[in-house]
């Protein structure tokens, strides 16, 4: 990784650096976008708080690595430990998001086992016999969010987000940026979360549209467990392929 940045390069290149790469290091990791989609399907997010876990999970993102650079610059630290840091971060986040998926997986797989469509036979006399198939659990329980109800899952997502690091920040954009100036730090760190952020959102968007367009009739019980091993898929993909 580079650490370095050339001494002739001018503030805004600096600054124009810092959007490329809160772009980039965005699209390259599927695990700023595939989550967010696959739980606004599953769970049946309106647009709007699709957009606000997804806006709130990114600023955890971008300012846990921030809040870790103030400080390695602030006491003075190498960046090499804080390239350690923010690795070993790396690593809990990406077995977080496993974990989160292999058990939304395991949960989406005994929901659907247990809503199965069956079929009911009905004598009512002499040759009067008809039958319905329906499923039980859908006349009682229903897999959306419920206003009013409690629910973990976005939360669940934000303390993953504050685990992962923006691995090109610190080393690559803080370190350089305040040997020429603080204020050129603050604008380099304001443009490369606000891109990554930018970035988050027009993902999600952009994937959820494409996502909606398709109907799943015959998996719509499975949509749970289809959302957990993509998500668990998405973070082995990060663990071991270093996506």
């Amino acid at each position: 990784m580079v650490t370095e940045m050339p001494r002739e390069i001018t503030a805004f290149g600096i600054i124009a650096l810092a959007a490329g790469l809160g772009f980039i290091h965005t699209i390259l990791g599927p695990d700023h976008y595939v989550p967010f989609v696959m739980m606004s399907w599953a769970r049946k997010w309106s647009a709007l708080k699709t957009l606000l876990v997804t806006v709130l999970c990114g600023i955890g993102h971008v300012a846990s690595s921030v809040l870790i650079g103030l400080i390695g610059i602030g006491l003075g630290l190498a960046v090499g430990r804080l390239e350690i840091t923010e690795s070993f971060r790396g690593s809990i986040a990406a077995w977080l998001l496993i974990a989160f998926g292999l058990l939304y997986l395991v949960w989406g797989l005994r929901n659907a086992y247990r809503n199965q469509p069956h079929s009911h036979s009905h004598n009512h006399g002499l040759d009067d016999t008809h039958g319905h198939t329906h499923l039980h659990r859908n006349e009682h329980t229903h897999v959306h969010d419920k206003p009013g109800k409690t629910n973990i899952t976005p939360w669940m997502l934000f303390v993953i987000f504050v685990f992962g690091p923006c691995e090109v920040l610190i080393p690559v954009l803080m370190y350089p940026a305040v040997e020429k100036s603080y204020w050129l730090l603050v604008a380099v760190t304001i443009v490369f979360s606000v891109v990554t952020i930018g970035t988050m959102l027009a993902a999600v968007l952009l994937l959820r549209a494409g996502v909606r367009l398709f109907q799943f009739q015959r998996l719509a019980r499975f949509t749970h467990a289809i959302a957990g091993g993509t998500i668990l898929l998405c973070g082995l993909a990060i663990e071991f392929l270093g996506l």
